[in-house]
């Protein structure tokens, strides 16, 4: 595997995150966010950057609805070349999430770049990040059908913790994963 570095957005990155925008990939697992964002950066390349490391704002979700984004770093994934994303999220001092978040640890990587070890280094390179924000552990979901995510999450310790049924997919299941970061 060619070294796998995780780094914050920039506007030197910027050009080849939309490149991969372009040819369909969405960042999203939930909803397809590509012209959004192609639109985003167009209309202001610097502000579309600083949203991923300026503190607050707002996430629109599948259903419309518009809530605060959680604290916690988003990371582009690059072996030379843009791989993928992967992000943290929660809230200072607890574990808790709310409803509308399904796990502390979400990542996407770019189908050209899949099954190559990318999205399990990524997720145990973000793993000292949630350590030092002082969590005691992160939950990461998927569904029951995606076995790759599931090795991901079990290369990295995850443990099933529990299986609910999926709203969005009838006769399949939201596998919840728990990695505990301190004993």
């Amino acid at each position: 595997m060619t070294a796998l570095r995780l780094a914050p957005p920039s506007l030197e990155r910027l050009g080849e995150y939309a490149a991969v925008l372009r040819r369909g990939w969405s960042p999203s697992n939930v909803r397809d966010v590509t012209a959004e964002q192609l639109a985003a950066i167009a209309a202001d390349p610097a502000a579309f950057v600083a949203q991923f490391s300026a503190p607050g704002g707002t996430v629109t979700l599948g259903d419309g609805r518009v809530v605060p984004r959680l604290q916690g770093p988003v990371c582009w994934m690059w072996d030379g070349a843009f791989c993928g994303t992967i992000s943290l999220r929660y809230q200072p001092g607890t574990e808790d999430l709310p409803d509308h978040v399904l796990g502390h640890i979400g990542y996407a990587v770019v189908p050209w770049k899949r099954r190559l070890g990318y999205a399990t280094e990524a997720l145990r390179q973000i793993l000292p990040l949630a350590t030092a924000a002082t969590l005691r552990h992160v939950d990461l979901t998927c569904d029951d059908d995606n076995r790759p995510s599931q090795r991901v999450i079990e290369a990295n310790g995850g443990r099933l913790v529990s299986r609910t049924p999926d709203e969005t997919r009838p006769m399949h299941d939201k596998l919840l994963y728990r990695i505990v970061l301190v004993g």
